[in-house]
């Protein structure tokens, strides 16, 4: 399984950045999928997660109610909204995939809020 994150970039404090992540390769035994983020010092943390049919998600506190997953079952995509974003919100963000024995990791894609 191969993931491929795109949508970063540089964004003022109160704007929205839409964050994608294409999985291709053997996606039939998807689990879960999910967005995690790290700062420069930091460690890496879950932002969130969406089920394999995108029936459940789940969020960070500090994110709830701003970001929002989503997943394209047909496009194999999962999707992260991100709306009145934070200078606190900057970080490389990761795209992750569970399936029924392994995970795998997207190379990240960097987000950094201005104020």
């Amino acid at each position: 399984v191969q993931l491929v994150e795109s949508g970063g970039g540089l964004v003022q404090a109160g704007g929205s950045l839409r964050l994608s992540c294409a999985a291709s390769g053997n996606t039939f035994s998807i689990s879960a999928m999910g967005w995690y983020r790290q700062a420069p010092g930091k460690q890496r943390e879950l932002v969130a997660a969406i089920t394999s049919g995108g029936g459940s998600t789940d969020y960070a506190d500090s994110v709830k109610g701003r970001f929002t997953v989503a997943r394209d079952i047909a496009k194999n995509t999962m999707y992260l909204q991100m709306n009145s974003l934070k200078p606190e919100d900057t970080a490389v963000y990761y795209c992750r995939l569970w399936g029924i024995q392994e995970t795998y990791w997207g190379q990240g894609t960097q987000v950094t809020v201005s104020s």
